[in-house]
């Protein structure tokens, strides 16, 4: 017979060994003991093996801990967006997305800060009430739930990577779901003039003195008129001139390289919706984001502009005055958007 593959037998042993379907809700000390089997005095003599293995573990730290329904109670308290990850021990994708996805640390970042996130087995008593509820043939599934009405905002299927999870969730951190259901101001009606009864007709000395008045009005009108097409003149002079003054931004250093610890790595969507990204230091300037984005944008060294960091419900500006650097914005693993003065 053949021999399998150590790191195989230990991932069918966690297969095997998973928290029972018919709880109500994941086990978290659970799971964290039965993961713990991987790296016990047994398995010593295939230590690298599980390690590779044990990268498939769920992101314990970032789940929450408890029923769907105090899922949606708990985002909605906080004002957050609830996205929920269904699985199956028997679709390798979902070890994939527990590998690649939520191991992401810019995606972890963006949860932990932004979402509450809460991940289940499909075959567990709440995993088939939340696949009936919304129709799901396909597992592993990604939702994005608004926490007020319960409503599916978006989802995903199969392995979703790291850099299109963040791009599409970008749309989403700029307001939380108490913003979007923010009554809309109301317009006022207009008020409907009075129609003049019939056989009331005004004076012929006073049609001729309102016909004057609007002469001299037109006159004031058109004076006034000219002095604003002047201004307008002089002010579309002095963006033309701006335009030909090049920007004094720091030189940009190489890219860092080296450990995690050290380094930064900032993504920038550009107003034409194209995204870059970086590495810089966590005690560099916030102002070399300037140097690096202005060769990035037409214009960028002769116009002027900032960055916003979305926040749920707000929104920070980033403006090149600023003396932080990227540990003090707490931009690490962060994705902000680049906006023209």
């Amino acid at each position: 017979m053949l021999a399998l593959d150590p790191w195989i037998t230990n991932y069918k042993l966690q297969i095997v060994m998973r928290p029972n379907t018919t709880v109500a809700f994941r086990n978290f000390e659970q799971e964290a003991r039965q993961s713990a089997v991987w790296d016990s005095d047994r398995n010593a003599t295939s230590s690298s093996h599980d390690n590779l293995a044990s990268l498939y573990r769920p992101p314990f730290s970032l789940i929450f801990n408890g029923p769907f329904d105090k899922a949606k109670l708990e985002a909605s308290s906080l004002g957050k967006w609830l996205l929920i990850n269904l699985q199956s021990t028997e679709e390798f994708s979902s070890h994939m997305l527990n590998r690649d996805t939520w191991g992401n640390e810019a995606v972890a970042q963006l949860i932990r800060s932004n979402f509450i996130f809460w991940q289940v087995y499909h075959d567990t008593s709440e995993g088939r009430k939340v696949c009936t509820y919304y129709n799901l043939v396909s597992i592993p599934a990604i939702l994005l739930i608004d926490p007020i009405t319960g409503q599916k905002i978006c989802g995903w299927n199969g392995m979703v990577h790291p850099d299109r999870l963040l791009e599409d969730l970008l749309p989403y951190l700029d307001k939380g779901p108490k913003e979007h259901h923010a009554p809309q101001p109301q317009k006022r009606p207009r008020k409907v003039d009075q129609e003049t009864p019939m056989g009331k007709q005004e004076d012929e000395d006073e049609e001729l003195a309102r016909a004057v008045a609007a002469s001299l009005e037109d006159k004031v009108v058109a004076g006034s008129d000219a002095t604003d097409d002047m201004a307008e003149a002089e002010l579309e002079e002095e963006n033309e001139t701006s335009l030909n003054i090049k920007l004094d931004y720091p030189p940009l250093p190489e890219e860092p390289t080296g450990s995690r610890d050290l380094l930064c790595r900032v993504a920038i969507r550009l107003p034409n919706n194209r995204r870059i990204q970086r590495n810089f230091l966590h005690t560099d300037p916030i102002k070399l984001l300037w140097s690096f984005c202005a060769t990035q944008v037409e214009d960028g060294e002769k116009r002027a502009f900032h960055f916003v960091q979305p926040i749920p419900g707000a929104s920070k500006n980033l403006e090149f005055a600023s003396d932080l650097t990227f540990k003090e914005a707490g931009l690490a693993n962060s994705m902000i958007n680049l906006s023209w003065d």
